[in-house]
């Protein structure tokens, strides 16, 4: 089976199944048949003889088709796996939360990590036929990776931003009110300046000079009056430690902001060699932009066929209402919260700019709020609603008509 195969199900009948348990620097295995009679049991290390030992172990099996199951783990797992992957086997990647779920319904506890090995072959002989198998072609594992470094950068960014602006309004807290401080003129101002008696000490043709033109203009001589004036007159706080901190966190921002922009352009480029036609689905749709689209797609696995239903898609983001009981009565509380956080958020990002930017979901937004939705919860409605919307568009590779969704 080629990387990148997506099937609701399994092929054909599977006759053998083998749980596979990961730790940092070994595996477990364990075999069993159709009638939960063990093939074979046994340990290896995470190295090449080690999954070599797996591939003689399968080879030797007499069935026609197997089923190999691992858990998810932070990434011990992902050679063994594409390396299964590339030998042409059938692999299911299972969220630990369905395993421990599964144990804690057997009567007989299990310990070990051999009879974890053990409890994973038993999942699959149980749940295989409903188990969605998704197997990522390398180019979306790296997609994923540059979107969640690139998801990291601007985490980062945005803490060095509240740390600059909170710095500022101690050293030279009228310049927030004069201009954006986050330009990249001002921030390479604030570097050489890191406070209002600093710049008040500047020359005004060097000052002048640093407002690059592409940012003020001819205005820019003006502005660098203004500023002098402005320092001359600042209450702000003379502290070289605060300084020493503020020049450091805008060279680290200028730094990041360059990663960002490098990243991101690389991202969209082999995101739109893969995935074009659904970038430009999605984009229809105003209030999603490239960035979005491209981040909602790879994370939710690069292909919507993924999925029967786009519910299935709010469970993954964990955007599905938690069940509750209680005596008799049974309803529905707050999100899950259980799913791929990273699709959760981007999935908030782009259903607060559709929001404010597309009429068809501001409008509905509006509704459930008049209908007595807090803010949260009514956001929450439009996500569900922008999810079947877009789960539509991309299997019907149709794009988005005001019309037809209002």
């Amino acid at each position: 089976m080629s990387g990148g195969d997506v099937m609701p199900g399994l092929k054909g009948s599977v006759d053998a199944f083998f749980g596979i348990d990961i730790s940092k620097d070994k595996f477990d295995v364990y075999g069993i048949g159709r009638d939960e009679k063990k093939l074979f049991q046994f340990s290896a290390a995470m190295d090449r003889n080690g999954f070599e030992k797996l591939k003689e172990h399968l080879v030797v099996v007499s069935v026609s088709s197997v089923l190999i199951g691992m858990e998810s783990t932070a990434s011990y797992h992902v050679n063994l796996f594409s390396y299964l992957v590339s030998e042409g086997y059938q692999v299911v990647i299972i969220n630990p939360l369905l395993i421990s779920n599964y144990v804690k319904m057997q009567l007989r506890k299990t310990k070990t990590d051999k009879k974890d090995a053990v409890v994973i072959a038993q999942f699959l002989l149980a749940n295989g036929n409903t188990l969605i198998q998704r197997v990522d072609s390398s180019l979306i594992s790296d997609l994923r990776d540059l979107s969640r470094q690139r998801e990291g950068l601007i985490d980062e960014m945005t803490a060095l931003k509240i740390n600059i602006k909170r710095l500022l309004n101690i050293t030279f807290p009228e310049l927030e009110h004069m201009t954006s401080v986050f330009t990249k003129s001002i921030l390479k101002l604030v570097q050489k300046y890191p406070s209002a008696i600093a710049l008040g000490n500047a020359n005004l043709g060097q000052l002048s000079q640093m407002l690059i033109a592409d940012s003020y203009g001819h205005k820019r001589e003006a502005f660098a009056v203004k500023l002098i004036k402005a320092a001359h007159s600042s209450v702000g706080t003379k502290s070289s430690a605060k300084e020493i901190i503020l020049k450091q966190n805008v060279t680290l921002l200028l730094h990041l902001e360059e990663a960002l922009e490098e990243i991101t352009g690389i991202l969209i480029e082999m995101s739109r060699k893969q995935m074009e036609d659904d970038i430009n689905i999605l984009t229809s749709i105003k209030g999603i932009g490239d960035k979005s689209a491209v981040n909602f797609l790879i994370e939710m696995g690069g292909d919507v066929n993924h999925y029967e239903y786009s519910g299935k898609i709010i469970a993954m983001a964990g955007l599905d209402p938690a069940v509750y009981q209680s005596g008799q009565h049974e309803g529905k509380g707050r999100i899950t919260k259980r799913g791929n956080r990273h699709l959760r958020r981007i999935i908030w990002m782009m259903t607060t700019k559709v929001i404010q930017y597309n009429d068809i979901f501001k409008a509905y937004y509006l509704k459930r709020r008049t209908e007595g939705l807090p803010y949260k919860m009514a956001v929450l409605a439009t996500a569900h609603k922008l999810i079947r919307i877009a789960y539509a568009m991309l299997t019907r590779r149709t794009t988005f008509c005001p019309q037809m969704n209002s």
